[in-house]
């Protein structure tokens, strides 16, 4: 039997979608403690922050055949912040009570909300990132809706200008969600929704 210690994450990645099971042991172990430092920073309760963890783990299993994933740690660390993050509205709506009296077409609505939220979250973290002016056009035409026009004349800026900054911030944003694998995430939370 191969040790897969020196195995890169793409090796074990390949690996993982013909069902080895001992690749799926060297990725747990190697991204288990990392994974749940991130979680654990989030919610500060170790019980949860294990249960996402696992929870990542057995989805990553279960959807071994499907997956396709450019950078394995970027991808299990947006899983890991993406699962916080629906732990905690999810907990927010146990709170105010909301969650006892829903229906399961009900909660399948919240939990696309928070998928939204989410996304909506993580495109302005990466917006963030941006030069200043290609961040700014962002935030013009996608928050205040103003249009290329528009936006040139308040920036006083070549309309070309507006759209060179706009599409540099849509293909770096593009970018990261393919490497991040977020595309593949809310699809696999689409699909198990549809399932239910």
């Amino acid at each position: 039997m191969p040790s897969y210690l020196t195995y890169s994450d793409d090796q074990l990645l390949m690996l993982l979608g013909e069902g080895e099971q001992q690749a799926f042991a060297e990725i747990y172990n190697r991204y288990w403690d990392k994974l749940l430092a991130i979680a654990f920073n989030h919610t500060r309760d170790t019980t949860v922050a294990e249960d996402i963890v696992q929870n990542i783990f057995v989805n990553l299993w279960e959807r071994r055949n499907s997956l396709q994933i450019a950078n394995l740690e970027h991808y299990l660390a947006v899983a890991a912040k993406f699962a916080v993050f629906k732990e905690y509205y999810r907990k927010q709506k146990r709170e105010a009570g909301m969650l006892d009296r829903l229906s399961v077409r009900q909660e399948e609505a919240i939990d696309e909300q928070i998928n939204a939220k989410f996304l909506e979250e993580y495109i302005y973290g990466i917006v963030e990132q941006l030069p200043q002016k290609c961040r700014l056009v962002f935030q013009y035409s996608r928050i205040k809706h103003l249009n290329i026009s528009e936006i040139s004349g308040k920036m006083g800026i070549t309309t070309k200008t507006v759209e060179a900054h706009l599409t540099k911030a849509l293909k770096a944003i593009r970018q990261e969600l393919g490497e991040s694998g977020i595309h593949i995430l809310l699809l696999a939370l689409l699909y198990s929704a549809l399932l239910r």
